[in-house]
């Protein structure tokens, strides 16, 4: 059985990239299992693109599966802004406020 992040993997192929890494984040928050992820994705496709376009370029490779996901945090990178830049800034940790947090006492 595939876990959500190797969908989110095989969805991005199409984008040829030279470096990826979806993480499953969903552990940081309160929304339950497979819903959160970080997406690391380096690729020649993006050159020339302004972030915006690089994130339009993702949502479109990962298509219907972006109903199934909710958070997916980018970083898209060129494979030289990725040789230059080497790591992803880590995640902010979980503030809550979600409908799913118990009220506190």
């Amino acid at each position: 059985m595939s876990t959500k992040a190797d969908l989110l993997r095989a969805a991005l192929q199409p984008l040829s990239p030279t470096y990826l890494d979806v993480a499953d984040e969903s552990h940081m928050h309160s929304r339950g299992l497979e819903t959160h992820y970080k997406a690391v994705i380096a690729s020649e496709a993006f050159a020339g693109r302004r972030a915006v376009q690089r994130h339009q370029l993702v949502y479109r490779a990962l298509g219907p599966l972006m109903q199934q996901v909710h958070a997916l945090a980018l970083h898209t990178y060129t494979p030289e802004e990725w040789a230059e830049q080497g790591a992803a800034p880590d995640s902010p940790t979980c503030r809550g406020g979600s409908k799913h947090d118990r009220p506190a006492g």
